[in-house]
């Protein structure tokens, strides 16, 4: 089945198509088709995670595939290793999952299925239930122990050859531009390796700033590896600009696009310009001092990107509120005019992240991970931006963990934007050729512009 025709089956949303699963619709009971350009745009995954997975692997600094280019399963990959991915794994033990390692494939069904049924109209599980039945042709609300095992068995052998069934099933699904954030130590691994030089092909990446605001410490060997690697060791203010210089360049000298952070997970976006002289860089700090030191970095990190002219993704919203409101931001955004400062996921701030999109010419919105939370926070962001910011200020990726996460993600998300955009041209009378242009900016244009890498999608 094509894009077209799996976003006009009528299973994604609907009362009948979460009771029935894959049972066809009665007419009445079909969705608005989708028009031919939402299923042929391509949509630009321009925040991913794919690779954060179970037999992947994980270490202490984080999952290996941020930290290895190539990564590649140290196992079989079976349909547990993508329903217990970082998202769904919190679901499934807050409902009692307790799965044991290494079951056969009849085991997991069973010990999955109950619980499943508990989830199956989150917005987590659709977009996985979604890219499963798209890539493997099989529906997680069957139920059906023999398909589930078959489609186990398929997964396992498309990963084991990992970066060949990325692109596959990106080529199916309409995804491409993959860009991935990672953690410093990525920018010091082995480039040259098969599967380092495969994976790299179609794939770029953002420098993951958020390790450096924990570089306080006394002890550290994250900072020690990447003292030794850099040859300098930050221990006070030009040691610091220093130490950042070389590891920008560095990334950069790997094709590195930009930075990202997600300290909005555990303190304010309020980064105060602070003077050097008050700031200590190591040792036994209090929390006001932490803070310190972290607003100094920030604002050193930004000058870096600034100068460079790197787009900068900061996590927004979803998490730790109300300190992940992005209001503060706006300091940012005044102060380093060349540095794009793309909002991630927002909700529940989209009157707030909308206000900033519209008022400075440097920041962005990226709807990525509102269809995989909820895609009802999707249709609210859509209703409160489509009349409200330049249609040239946001994309919509995905940050999913795997490429069938990213796939279910995606097909939310056309079907999502075509009722949107059918209902705003009821409102505003806007024409069809209009409404394919909207599309091609949000799903594909305005990332080529934003990252610069990519094609811009033919108007």
């Amino acid at each position: 089945m094509d894009r077209k025709e799996f976003l006009n089956t009528g299973i994604i949303f609907g009362a009948a198509a979460i009771s029935k699963g894959c049972t066809p619709l009665v007419k009445d009971e079909l969705p608005v088709p989708v028009p031919d350009y939402l299923a042929e745009i391509p949509i630009s995954c321009s925040h991913e995670h794919w690779g954060s997975l179970t037999p992947i692997g994980f270490v202490d600094a984080g999952f290996v595939a941020d930290l290895k280019p190539g990564a590649l399963p140290d196992r079989r990959t079976t349909m547990a290793d993508l329903l217990i991915d970082p998202y769904m794994a919190g679901s499934l033990a807050g409902n009692g999952l307790k799965l044991r390692q290494n079951l056969e494939p009849g085991e997991e069904f069973r010990e999955l299925s109950e619980i499943l049924q508990d989830l199956r109209v989150k917005g987590t599980y659709q977009a996985l239930r979604l890219g499963i039945l798209f890539a493997y042709n099989y529906d997680l609300q069957s139920f059906d122990q023999e398909q589930f095992i078959n489609a186990s068995r398929m997964i396992g052998e498309q990963y084991g050859n990992l970066f060949s069934w990325y692109r596959k099933l990106m080529s199916k699904a309409g995804l491409t531009n993959l860009i991935r954030p990672v953690q410093p130590e990525f920018y010091f691994a082995d480039f040259k390796t098969g599967p380092a030089l495969e994976e790299l092909s179609f794939t770029s990446t953002l420098l993951r700033i958020d390790p450096f605001l924990d570089f306080w410490k006394t002890s550290h060997p994250r900072r020690d590896f990447l003292a030794e690697k850099l040859g300098i060791d930050p221990v006070d203010g030009p040691t610091w600009r220093s130490f950042l210089e070389k590891m920008f360049s560095h990334a950069a000298d790997r094709d590195c696009l930009g930075i990202k952070q997600l300290q909005a997970y555990t303190r304010s976006l309020d980064f105060e310009e602070v003077k050097e002289s008050g700031v200590r860089f190591r040792g036994d700090l209090s929390g006001q001092e932490v803070k310190r030191f972290q607003d100094w970095l920030m604002h050193i990190l930004c000058e870096l990107a600034n100068h460079r002219k790197w787009p900068h993704q900061i996590h927004v919203g979803t998490h730790n509120h109300p300190h992940s409101n992005p209001l503060p931001l706006q300091k940012l955004a005044s102060r380093y005019p060349n540095q794009k400062i793309i909002m991630l996921h927002c909700w529940p701030y989209l009157d707030e992240a909308g206000f900033l999109a519209q008022a400075h010419p440097n920041v962005y919105i990226d709807t990525c991970w509102q269809p995989i939370l909820n895609p009802d926070f999707l249709r609210k962001s859509m209703d409160t931006w489509l009349g409200y910011i330049p249609l040239s200020k946001w994309t919509m990726s995905n940050d999913s963990t795997s490429v069938e996460m990213a796939t279910g993600a995606s097909m939310i998300s056309r079907r999502v934007l075509g009722e949107a955009l059918s209902k705003k041209q009821k409102q505003s009378g806007i024409s069809d050729a209009e409404l394919r242009e909207i599309a091609a900016q949000l799903l594909n244009n305005n990332a080529v512009g934003i990252y610069g890498i990519g094609s811009y999608y033919p108007l």
